[in-house]
């Protein structure tokens, strides 16, 4: 029996290494080719701004003029979740009382934290999943204690190891947030980011590696323990529009992930929607607040880290109530701890459901 299985085997596994040289062969063909293209396109462009219900405009933003496809990639470090995690993490919800404003800016609602109004620039990593966190919680510090604080995404980048990911090659967001609750983050001052110039000069490098851990404060007068700060819980905000709102007007700005094509990188202003190009990767940034165009159309208003150049001076609206892109299946949020302060403060109001 077994002598009779032997060349069965064989030929199974030869068609299955076969099958899947040619594959892997093809993908890298069309990826080659796809990868080393330029990211911006006049026909992108073209198609957007022709399209009389495509709601935004598009532009060849300077921020990518030297980018490759492939170069544009790297920046979307956003990993996909297992749903084990997923369904161990508590989930919020909100009470459908809570009357919400038609239109909402946390920059204007808190308009004392000078963080929430801040671009960054994540530079040549794919970082956005540590910064979307880290800028949430440096907001949320200010909203909830008073404090104006900019924590560092260096911190959380360099030290969560694989427990978040892969550092500059992507990670999990919301790992992300339990990185904060366990072991918090220094602030920016102490722990500076390692690239936050960019890639706008021709022939400057795709991408850059991980920073590597040090666990000291750049000014020797500062500590690193004495220097962290830490979130109180980690949890996914429910994907009903009216939770997410609700989540932000009480306790400030979350972070959002969504699925990025190739016509986002052209985004210059009006409320995205997909219109045109393939699937480029997993993207992370900070929801800041929501609004109603004068025609009617439903957005999000969320703030990116590809500075100033990029999109609507730093920041970008994209259609709400339609989990556009998938942006309203992955927010993430935690509160502010007291943990390593001088003062302490009462958490804020949320109930939670597994």
């Amino acid at each position: 029996m077994a002598s009779a299985l032997f060349p069965l085997l064989a030929l199974l596994s030869a068609f299955s290494v076969s099958y899947f040289t040619i594959v892997e062969a093809e993908a890298e063909t069309i990826s080659s080719f796809k990868l080393n293209s330029h990211i911006l396109q006049e026909s992108i462009t073209k198609q957007v701004n022709e399209n009389p219900k495509a709601g935004w405009k598009a532009a060849m933003n300077p921020r990518f003029s030297n980018y490759t496809v492939g170069q544009f990639k790297q920046l979307l470090g956003v990993k996909p979740t297992l749903e084990k995690d997923l369904s161990s993490t508590p989930v919020v919800t909100h009470s459908k009382s809570l009357k919400l404003p038609n239109e909402f800016d946390a920059r204007t609602a808190w308009s004392k934290c000078s963080t929430i109004g801040r671009i960054l620039e994540q530079g040549h990593c794919g970082s956005c999943w540590a910064f979307g966190a880290v800028e949430s919680l440096s907001d949320r510090f200010c909203i909830h204690f008073g404090m104006n604080i900019s924590l560092s995404v260096n911190d959380l980048l360099a030290c969560c190891g694989f427990l978040c990911g892969s550092g500059c090659n992507g990670g999990y967001p919301l790992f992300a947030w339990r990185y904060l609750v366990h072991h918090g983050v220094v602030t920016e001052e102490c722990d500076p980011y390692f690239d936050d110039i960019g890639c706008s000069h021709p022939g400057c490098e795709p991408g850059y590696p991980t920073p590597r851990c040090v666990r000291k404060c750049v000014n020797r007068n500062q500590f690193w323990r004495k220097s962290k700060h830490y979130g109180a819980n980690a949890y996914r905000i429910n994907s009903d529009p009216n939770d997410i709102m609700a989540e932000v007007y009480k306790n400030g700005p979350v972070e959002v992930s969504f699925t990025v094509y190739e016509d986002f990188a052209h985004y210059k202003s009006g409320v995205y929607k997909h219109i045109t190009g393939v699937t480029l990767g997993g993207h992370a940034v900070k929801l800041i607040g929501w609004g109603t165009t004068d025609e009617g159309e439903d957005y999000w208003l969320l703030a990116n880290q590809w500075n100033r150049s990029w999109g609507d001076d730093g920041y970008f609206k994209i259609r709400r109530g339609t989990n556009e892109c998938g942006i309203e299946k992955g927010v993430v949020a935690g509160l502010p701890s007291t943990k390593n302060l001088v003062r302490e403060v009462a958490d804020g109001d949320v109930s939670f459901s597994m």
